[in-house]
C-alpha cells in the first residue's frame, strides 16, 4: 500500500484526451483491470504500534456504529500520522473514484476515492497548490458534493449551437433532451438515450459536444465493467460511457437523472460494507490484544 495521502486519481487520470464521444483514440484514464476484482480483507501494517492500532480501531468502531441507519462523516487530517497510516492500509482502495474540479472562485478541487468497502469514501479537499486541506471518511451512496457541484455549475436551458452541414439527427436529439430535462423531477426513472445505436455523423457528435459541455464532475467506476461518467453543464444531464478491456468504447449514453445509478453504492452494498467493517474492527481488536 502507498503512504499517506491515500492514492487518488489526478485530473489527468480522469479528464484528458478522448474524454468525449468520438475521441476515444486519445483515451488516457485509469488503467483498466484485466480481471474481475474480488473483495479481500485489507491488512494493517505489520510494524504498526499498539497505540496507533487502538486509536484507528476505536475510530472505525464508532464509524461503523453510526453507519447503522446513518451516514457518518469523520474529518481525519488532525489524526496522528501513525494512526492515519493504519487507516490508509486497512481501508484500501476500491472501484470508484471521483474528481470535482474547482472553479477558481472559492470552490476547491475535491477528489474522492472509494475504499475497499463499497459506499465508504475518502474525500479530500485540496488547496490551490494541491495540498490536502481536509480529509474526510464518509459513508454514503456517492459523495453528496459531487451531485451538489454538478447541479450548481449547470443551467436549466439548452441552447442549440449553429448546425453545420452534415448534422442529421442532432436536432431531434437536442429537442428530446430539452423536453426531458424540462420535465425531469427528482426520484423519477432515468431517461436514457443510447447514442451507440443511433446513426450519428461526425457533425452530429460535434453539435452534441457544443450543446452539452462537460461539467465539473467526473466519475470512474471499475466494477464488472469500466464506466466513465461526466456531468454536463445542463442540469440533471450526464454522459455515461462503457469500455471493454481493450479500452474500446462499447456503449455511449446520455442520461437525464439526478445522478446515474451506476455511480451509486446500493443500500445492500452499504449494509455489506458495514458487516465487513465490523469484522475488521473485531480482527483489529484481537490483533491489538
Amino acid at each position: 500500500m502507498k503512504d499517506f495521502p491515500i492514492p487518488v486519481r489526478s485530473a489527468q487520470d480522469i479528464l484528458g484526451p478522448g474524454s468525449q464521444a468520438g475521441g476515444g483514440d486519445g483515451f488516457s484514464y485509469l488503467a483498466f483491470p484485466r480481471d474481475v476484482p474480488t473483495f479481500s480483507m485489507p491488512q494493517v501494517p505489520e510494524d504498526a504500534d499498539a497505540a496507533s492500532m487502538a486509536a484507528a480501531r476505536e475510530l472505525l468502531a464508532r464509524f461503523v456504529d453510526e453507519m447503522d441507519g446513518g451516514s457518518p462523516r469523520y474529518e481525519l487530517s488532525s489524526l496522528a500520522a501513525p494512526t492515519l497510516r493504519v487507516l490508509n492500509e486497512t481501508l484500501g482502495e476500491g472501484e470508484v473514484c471521483v474528481r470535482i474540479a474547482g472553479d477558481g472562485n472559492g470552490l476547491r478541487e475535491i477528489r474522492a476515492q472509494e475504499t475497499v468497502f463499497a459506499g465508504v469514501w475518502r474525500e479530500q479537499h485540496l488547496r490551490a497548490n494541491g495540498v490536502v486541506e481536509q480529509d474526510w471518511l464518509h459513508a454514503c451512496a456517492v459523495p453528496p458534493l459531487a451531485v451538489e457541484r454538478a447541479q450548481r455549475a449547470a443551467g436549466a436551458v439548452l441552447t442549440p449551437p449553429p448546425l453545420p452541414q452534415g448534422a442529421m439527427n442532432a436536432p431531434a436529439l437536442l429537442t428530446e433532451i430539452r423536453e426531458q430535462v424540462a420535465h425531469f423531477r427528482a426520484g423519477q426513472p432515468p431517461h436514457v438515450i443510447n447514442l451507440t445505436l443511433l446513426p450519428l455523423t461526425p457533425e452530429d457528435h460535434q453539435v452534441l459536444e457544443q450543446a452539452l459541455p462537460v461539467g465539473p464532475v467526473a466519475i470512474m467506476s471499475r466494477g464488472f465493467g469500466n464506466c466513465r461518467i461526466t456531468s454536463t453543464l445542463l442540469r440533471n444531464l450526464w454522459r455515461v460511457q462503457y469500455f471493454n478491456s481493450m479500452q474500446t468504447l462499447i456503449l455511449n449514453t446520455i442520461e437525464v437523472v439526478g445522478v446515474p445509478e451506476v455511480a451509486l453504492a446500493a443500500a445492500d452494498d452499504l449494509a455489506d460494507s458495514r458487516e465487513r467493517m465490523r469484522e475488521l474492527v473485531d480482527w483489529m481488536g484481537g490483533g491489538a490484544a
